[in-house]
């Protein structure tokens, strides 16, 4: 019985982890170079770049304990070829831990071409930032 039970556990939270991270084309993370620690609790949103020009809100989440979210662009039956960008909000996220900060946020613009899934993380630290295409 104890078997079955651990077996229908490892099942349940396999299906859970791994079947969640296909849903969605797009994740982010967030470290903090000046600590060596991810960003917790740190605002960020997606928008996408319309046909005329402007740009729309498509979500908004917030980064999880090891400074990631993994559920900001979900896959549709229609592609989501476009142009978006990620705003984090990492003004506040230096402000809890009292320190000054030179971006108020960081907005990455980037293309997505395909039905592939794509990482946009970001290094961080009160003066400066850098972002690279992740997998």
């Amino acid at each position: 019985m104890k078997n079955i039970f651990f077996a229908l556990l490892f099942t349940l939270v396999c299906s859970t982890t791994f079947g969640q991270t296909a849903k969605y084309q797009l994740s982010s993370h967030i470290l903090d170079i000046s600590t060596g620690k991810p960003a917790p609790d740190v605002r960020v949103e997606l928008q996408k770049l319309t046909s005329d020009s402007k740009w729309v809100r498509i979500a908004e989440e917030k980064t999880d304990n090891n400074g990631r979210i993994s559920n900001l662009l979900p896959y549709q039956k229609t592609d989501n070829k476009g142009t978006y960008k990620l705003i984090f909000q990492t003004y506040s996220y230096f402000q809890k831990s009292n320190l000054d900060s030179f971006y108020p946020f960081v907005e990455v613009v980037f293309t997505i071409k395909d039905s592939n899934h794509y990482h946009v993380p970001i290094t961080v630290s009160p003066f400066g930032y850098s972002t690279y295409k992740g997998n």
